[in-house]
């Protein structure tokens, strides 16, 4: 038989430690590498990597821009979801020279947006917040599950931690893949960072996901069932929206609050969907929640942009509009014309329809709530074939 090599402990002592100095420099030096190249921007603000061209889909969005608003520490910040990230023009004649950041995030609940305004308070405080609300995401349930709340600051110390938390996601598999792929330039070079337009979506990584769909007509029906889908408004999103609203003016921040204006299609689909009483419902405790903190002093208003109106209910392609909308990519966001608008009536510069827009307050709501009755039945009227789509999608849904 051959003979069964011994080895004493000294040998097995130097071999753990070869492979153990081995492994840490290999976790080293990846780590090293993907912060380096840093393919998802996730600590990077003002530098020549953020101007860099990148794929269409943006990958942990919500760490580049809670390291951006802590380094820029905005006089302005945007909160909500793709609608306000695609639709809010970060650079705006209405707040004359003040910085904005458009800190929305795709596909972000209500719960994601309280999480980023708190994170931009303790950054910063911004002295406006501009908020974009709607009632399928008005729940505190996962939405941008990219969002580690970990990110959200909580001490005076977050950037010192924050480098400690990048690194750890340095050491990941995927992250190592992108950093070879952008150093070999096959990692997409589509479209900018939302970080080089001050958090706001490129429009041409929206016109690439546009044509990922089969275009605007393609678009249209996928984005209202996906809209309608949405499990708010819930009553504890409200209670913890009412407790945000609190700290925002606690620290004197002017706020503004607005309902996105997605398409009349949208709001018809959750109507026919049995949902038009929790709406009127939600709207009603809007109304209430900000009169309350006006009444405290605080510059707290809330504004409704969706439902029936001149811009909302713009014919889409399908039923003899233009192939590319006015004023939708599709009926679930709106364009840069609209948020310009929207900023508009609640700002008062720059001009807007006059039936676009109007303050929720307890004592006019209830005519607000019958006028959009009857514009939804006008709307019915007018574009029946529009009805009969939606009426059609939500039996089969």
């Amino acid at each position: 038989m051959p003979a069964v090599l011994a080895h004493t402990p000294a040998q097995w002592r130097t071999y753990v430690s070869i492979i153990c100095g081995v492994s840490v420099s290999l976790l080293v030096a990846v780590a090293a590498l993907n912060y380096h190249v840093d393919p998802y921007l996730i600590h990077q603000w003002d530098t020549e990597k953020v101007q860099q061209l990148r794929p269409a889909r943006e990958r942990l969005s919500a760490w580049g821009k809670t390291y951006a608003l802590a380094r820029f520490q905005p006089e302005v910040v945007y909160l909500g979801n793709s609608r306000t990230e695609l639709g809010l023009p970060s650079r705006s004649a209405q707040f004359g020279g003040r910085t904005v950041f458009n800190a929305a995030l795709s596909g972000a609940s209500l719960g994601d947006a309280i999480a980023m305004a708190r994170h931009a308070v303790m950054v910063g405080p911004p002295t406006t917040v501009v908020w974009g609300i709607d009632a399928p995401s008005f729940t505190l349930e996962a939405g941008n599950t990219e969002f580690d709340r970990a990110l959200v600051a909580n001490d005076r110390w977050y950037l010192l931690r924050r480098r400690l938390i990048d690194i750890g996601r340095a050491l990941t598999v995927d992250m190592t893949l992108d950093s070879v792929r952008l150093l070999q330039g096959s990692y997409g070079a589509v479209c900018h960072s939302s970080l080089a337009l001050y958090g706001q979506r490129d429009a041409a990584c929206v016109r690439d996901r546009i044509d990922g769909w089969g275009g605007t007509r393609a678009a249209i029906v996928p984005r209202i069932r996906e809209f309608i889908r949405g499990a708010g408004p819930a009553s504890d999103a409200m209670t913890a929206f009412a407790a945000s609203i609190a700290q925002l003016c606690e620290h004197r921040v002017q706020l503004r609050v607005y309902l996105n204006p997605t398409h009349a299609m949208t709001i018809d689909a959750l109507h026919q969907a049995g949902k038009g009483a929790a709406m009127a419902h939600w709207q009603q405790q809007l109304a209430v929640l900000f009169a309350g903190q006006r009444g405290r002093g605080c510059d707290a208003r809330v504004y409704d942009f969706s439902g029936f109106n001149s811009v909302t209910t713009e014919v889409i392609p399908q039923l003899g509009g233009f192939e590319e909308m006015r004023y939708y990519w599709e009926t679930s966001h709106y364009r840069l014309n609209v948020g310009s608008m929207i900023l508009a009536r609640m700002f008062g510069q720059g001009s807007a329809p006059d039936d676009f827009g109007v303050e929720l307050e307890p004592a006019t709501l209830a005519a607000q709530q019958a006028r959009q009755q009857s514009a939804r039945a006008l709307y019915h009227r007018e574009q029946a074939q529009a009805a009969a789509m939606v009426k059609a999608l939500v039996v089969s849904r």
